[in-house]
């Protein structure tokens, strides 16, 4: 989504601007990947800044290019970049590549970090390897009490992906606290690797959903059983 082409209001009639802005949520609910151009003149405009949020809403993964870097002069680069991290604070986890279209610099960086939020947005997560990182996290900040009594997470499993969805049960999962939801995301995020896509997290009380429930084996795992008891009886 080139930002520029939604235009500030009084630069073009009222129409056009609005069939810009309905012609970028359309391109934003058909995306896997979206990529918002923004001006490096203009730097993140308040317009800009909500649009990423529709992104952030959509569950869009997403990249961001500063365009026209080659039109900044080498002393105003620096403002620029602090003025980009200042504002995109709530997009911690997306990569901001400095492009010029014009020139062909920095476009091949910007579309490996379109491939590697694609691959974030849509990875299969192994049970396991979701466990393993929830019990890192309880070990290494366990969850708060409330009430007298202390929150429990016990179990987790994907529930989605694009963005990846992670269910988590427990008891009073109702009452994890805000910073408490960010510090798991944050964990899950650096312990999977999950690069430009945003995580999303659904929490339910109540038993392991899989407890009692018996493993489905295999036809291939059915085979070297039979081969392992063929080798005991010869024993």
């Amino acid at each position: 989504i080139d930002t520029a082409g939604i235009r500030r209001r009084g630069r073009v009639s009222e129409k056009v601007e609005k069939f810009s802005v309905v012609k970028s949520l359309q391109a934003i609910a058909q995306a896997d990947v979206v990529i918002v151009v923004v001006d490096a003149g203009e730097g993140i405009t308040d317009q800009d800044a909500g649009l990423l949020g529709l992104v952030l809403d959509a569950g869009r993964a997403l990249t961001i290019a500063v365009n026209k870097w080659d039109c900044m002069h080498a002393s105003d680069k620096r403002l620029a970049r602090s003025n980009v991290a200042r504002k995109l604070t709530f997009l911690d986890y997306v990569t901001v590549h400095y492009t010029s279209a014009l020139k062909g610099t920095g476009l091949r960086r910007l579309f490996v970090s379109v491939d590697q939020a694609w691959r974030s947005a849509s990875r299969k997560m192994a049970t396991s390897e979701l466990n393993a990182v929830l019990a890192k996290a309880l070990t290494r900040n366990p969850p708060p009490v409330v009430r007298g009594r202390r929150i429990k997470l016990r179990y987790a499993h994907q529930g989605g992906s694009s963005p990846p969805l992670i269910v988590i049960h427990g008891n009073q999962t109702n009452q994890v606290p805000d910073n408490y939801r960010r510090y798991l995301v944050r964990t899950f995020r650096e312990s999977l690797g999950l690069h430009g896509t945003p995580i999303q997290f659904q929490f339910k009380s109540g038993d392991n959903p899989y407890k009692g429930r018996r493993n489905v084996i295999t036809p291939r795992q059915q085979r070297k059983r039979k081969r392992l008891m063929k080798h005991v009886k010869r024993r």
